[in-house]
């Protein structure tokens, strides 16, 4: 019981350590630096320009359906350059877990092509 304990108490500390170094940090910050707002200050800079229009801008959803389907099929590179480079040492059945894997993405290609995800319509 008394092992039970011991552990809250650790965890405790560490929250309590993280929530009270930036808050000091940030504080201790906030009191050693210089503070002389003016008007050029405290402006918008972007590179260089003043901004012109809003803020937000809006972006079409399929940048995003684009962009998901880059990172799914860019984390198999991450997964399949292992097995190249281990090949030789590891046989034959990671050739069919491999041939395995390569055919789930295939069929979340097919999935996504059938689905009209990978299809780009100007509007």
């Amino acid at each position: 019981m008394e092992n039970y304990a011991n552990n809250y108490v650790v965890v405790a500390i560490f929250i309590a350590l993280g929530i009270l170094l930036p808050v000091v940090a940030l504080t201790v910050g906030r009191l050693l630096r210089p503070n002389k707002p003016t008007n050029p200050k405290q402006t918008t800079y972007e590179s260089g320009n003043e901004p012109v229009g809003e803020g937000q801008v809006r972006f079409n959803i399929r940048y995003y359906l684009f962009a998901l389907m880059f990172v799914i099929f860019d984390v198999e590179t991450v997964f399949l350059y292992p097995w190249a480079v281990a090949y030789n040492k590891l046989g034959l059945f990671v050739l069919v877990e491999m041939f395995v894997f390569a055919a789930m993405l295939l069929v979340g290609l097919l999935y996504a092509w059938k689905k009209k995800v990978l299809k780009w319509n100007s509007v």
